[in-house]
């Protein structure tokens, strides 16, 4: 007889920096995957808890908010998954997670969420901090007190966890102790909310009120959080006793040194100048591997597979444009990984802390800083993290400049061109050249974000006040699980995402390159068949002429030439035309279009996209075409452009209207021209 399998849902919540993730891929591991909240375009993370053959959890990890009364939209999103039992992500199990180092505040959200009458555990995280406090809690007579399972977990090394998962599956429906009695705070209003809804408890009537008659509850609000904190202390003084501990100074003086006024902004330019020379140097080595392994691919499909369009295709047109960009992911994911280090350490709400006056000066404020940091990830996600930031102007500014951001996708760009124009080698020992233009080009975009952000202050005019309210976690040592899961999500996305862009471009690119208009080809093929290109030149080298030839003469060379005096100013010839436009879908595609254009130009498929680059010649000076000036002017255009249509489709998502996302191409393109214009005609 078959076993039925159970299948529970659980969702896990808590306060910003209380744990939740950590708790999250302890439980989940890689069986993860990210999605959007129906409806919405705002990141979800979902993983499967295997317990047993018969029973599973899915388990949704939900963004982090304080209260259950949310004040920005990521937390509306939240707040909805828990109270809406009509949602689609409504939960079984609610597991809500507490930093026992600051257990006081924490419990606040905890009573909310119990007051719902769903089954609901507590756990508790940083259990070691909150030792270190001289915190003894007594989790027994705690889980008397407040009516649930209380269960300590310490993500980093496992403990707990495995009490965890017996517990999600052995919670039922529990008699949870109510802090407080909501219905005396709103006796009235809370009758006339049950006849409407005669199957909600009281709490649920009063958050029914919250949302349609919020004015009613002025005053209230403020009562019934006096009443939860005294109700909590309460609680506090019979589970827990204090210590009395010596208290390090150490995190204390490391804040004086990394928000410092002066050290901490020169602390936070060397950090980035460490991360950008250290991927050129850790990446070296995977990126040979990987490439070294699209050219085996390459030419074992040519040798091996019949001649035809189906072989030129697959060798010269797919797997020449993913090697073109599958070979830099080893640089890809350096960078996620040094952002997710120093995410998990704590550093990253220092920046926000450090960079708050500064944001404020140019029309933002210190809730930008994360979503713009981010934006050299990738703009997507960055521009949905602005819903935390609730002044509406001040999230208008920084969607529109997160795109000025250099993102991990203009890295193929940077890296091809610097490779090209600059030595692979150290000033003084100890600075790479490749590395220092690499940061630069990071600097010239978040310059150019504040910039633009400082000239929108004046053009939207946002004058509305804001306030910045930051809980800086505790420093950690940055967990190694977490950092390994982070880098395996965020490199299955960038492979599926890209590689799917890039294949079909790939496969669009090689039929426009492959074909002409009338009979050019015939006429090609018989000029090379003449007697004296069989008696001057080598088969392979008439091959060579062969392809060169049909390629300009294609419907691809034909739009490339139709573009070129547009942007020849910025000296760019056709081919850069080409791959310009192509990679008007994501920016990452310009490799590999130049890599599929130059493979068309010769029949093996071992060239490396930069050597061919580089063996490029000005048709006019016969000088080689890729000069420091056109790699800088190059660099630059992609440096402002917005190329990437995802970003344009989020924006339009996140404002309701398509005018943002128009002005914001509309303005990026055009200083990208101007920018790129400049320093062409000046330089050249």
């Amino acid at each position: 007889m078959e076993v039925q399998e159970t299948i529970l849902r659980v969702a896990i919540t808590g306060n910003p920096n209380c744990g939740k993730t950590s708790v999250f891929n302890a439980l989940t591991g890689l069986n993860q995957q990210v999605g959007n909240y129906a409806g919405t375009t705002v990141d979800k993370k979902t993983g499967v808890l295997v317990y047993n053959k018969s029973q599973r959890a899915k388990i949704i990890d939900l963004p982090g908010t304080y209260s259950i009364y949310p004040k920005s939209k990521d937390e509306e999103i939240a707040i909805d998954v828990i109270i809406n039992p009509l949602s689609k992500e409504a939960s079984d199990i609610i597991l809500v997670v507490c930093d026992a180092s600051n257990l006081k505040r924490n419990l606040l959200y905890y009573s909310q969420v119990s007051d719902l009458g769903k089954p609901v555990v507590l756990v508790l995280t940083m259990m070691d901090i909150a030792e270190k406090k001289g915190l003894d809690i007594n989790l027994i007579v705690l889980s008397l007190l407040l009516g649930v399972k209380v269960v300590a977990v310490n993500p980093r090394n496992g403990k707990g966890i495995e009490k965890l998962k017996d517990t999600i599956f052995n919670t039922s429906r529990l008699t949870q102790n109510k802090l407080i009695d909501i219905y005396n705070l709103a006796p009235e209003l809370i009758e006339e909310q049950r006849k409407r809804h005669p199957n909600f408890n009281d709490f649920q009537c009063f958050l029914e009120i919250y949302k349609t008659q919020r004015e009613k509850l002025d005053g209230i609000l403020a009562d019934e959080t006096i009443k939860r904190y005294a109700a909590i202390k309460v609680v506090l003084n019979e589970s827990v006793t204090q210590r009395e501990v010596k208290q390090s100074e150490l995190s204390n003086n490391l804040d004086k040194i990394l928000t410092h006024k002066i050290w901490g902004y020169v602390i936070f330019l060397f950090i980035l100048f460490v991360i950008f020379e250290s991927i050129f140097s850790v990446s070296k080595f995977p990126m040979l591997w990987i490439q070294q392994s699209f050219t085996w691919f390459g030419n074992y499909f040519a040798q091996h597979f019949p001649e035809g369009p189906l072989n030129d295709l697959l060798v010269h047109g797919v797997i020449a444009g993913l090697s073109g960009v599958i070979v830099f992911l080893p640089q890809i994911v350096s960078l996620f990984a040094f952002i997710a280090i120093l995410e998990d350490t704590g550093y990253m709400s220092r920046v926000s802390f450090m960079m708050d006056k500064l944001m404020r000066r140019v029309g933002m404020n210190g809730k930008s800083v994360v979503p713009l940091i981010s934006g050299v990830a990738c703009a997507v996600p960055s521009i949905m993290a602005t819903r935390s930031i609730e002044n509406w102007k001040e999230r208008i500014i920084t969607i529109m400049v997160i795109p000025l951001m250099s993102c991990s996708a203009r890295l193929p760009v940077y890296t091809l061109l610097i490779s090209m124009i600059a030595p692979d080698k150290n000033i003084w020992g100890i600075f790479n050249v490749q590395g220092l233009i690499l940061m630069g080009m990071y600097l010239i975009g978040f310059f150019s974000a504040i910039t633009a952000a400082w000239v929108m202050k004046f053009v939207i005019q946002a004058k509305e006040k804001n306030y910045f309210i930051l809980e800086l976690p505790t420093y950690k040592a940055p967990r190694l699980k977490n950092i390994l899961i982070t880098l395996v999500e965020k490199s299955r996305t960038f492979i599926w995402e890209a590689g799917k862009v890039i294949v079909a471009v790939s496969v669009i690119l090689w039929l426009a390159a492959s074909f002409g208009p009338g009979k050019s080809f015939a006429k090609i093929e018989e000029k090379y068949s003449s007697e004296f290109y069989t008696k001057n030149f080598s088969s392979k080298e008439i091959v060579n002429f062969q392809k060169s030839e049909k390629l300009f003469a294609s419907y691809a060379g034909h739009f490339g030439r139709l573009i070129e005096p547009a942007i020849k100013p910025l000296g760019f010839d056709w081919k850069i035309g080409i791959a310009l436009f192509s990679s008007l879908a994501a920016r990452e595609v310009f490799v590999g279009t130049m890599a599929t254009i130059y493979n068309l130009g010769d029949e093996s498929s071992s060239v490396n996209i930069r050597e061919r680059m580089m063996e490029e010649r000005d048709p006019v000076t016969l000088k080689p075409k890729y000069t420091l000036t056109v790699a800088f002017s190059l660099m630059l255009f992609y440096a402002f452009a917005l190329q990437c249509m995802s970003t344009i489709a989020t924006v339009y998502k996140e404002t309701k209207t398509w005018k943002w996302a128009t002005i914001q191409f509309i303005y990026t393109s055009s200083l990208a021209y101007i920018m790129s214009l400049v320093v062409y005609q000046l330089f050249k």
